[in-house]
């Protein structure tokens, strides 16, 4: 069963030292061992860690990189909250 996150628990993984997450749509991502292979580098998944991702996700790449990449990078999904 897939661990579910609120995005104040995403927010607390923005360095290596408690690890790097960001969101992108309603996924939860490690990217903390991810840094170095990212080919557009690792300066800007460090920026973006402890954040929501997606835009900054969907700008720059497409659906075959999250088939690609999600599956093992995925930790968990966003806490759905209600929206007023």
């Amino acid at each position: 069963m897939s661990k579910t996150f609120t995005v104040k628990d995403v927010a607390e993984h923005k360095d290596e030292q408690n690890g790097m997450y960001i969101i992108v749509d309603s996924g939860v991502y490690d990217i903390t061992n991810f840094l170095e292979e990212h080919p557009g580098g690792a300066k800007i998944l460090k920026r973006m860690a402890g954040k929501n991702a997606t835009k900054q996700f969907w700008k720059y790449h497409g659906k075959t990189v999250l088939d690609k990449y999600g599956d093992k990078l995925k930790v968990g999904d966003l806490k759905e909250t209600a929206k007023l």
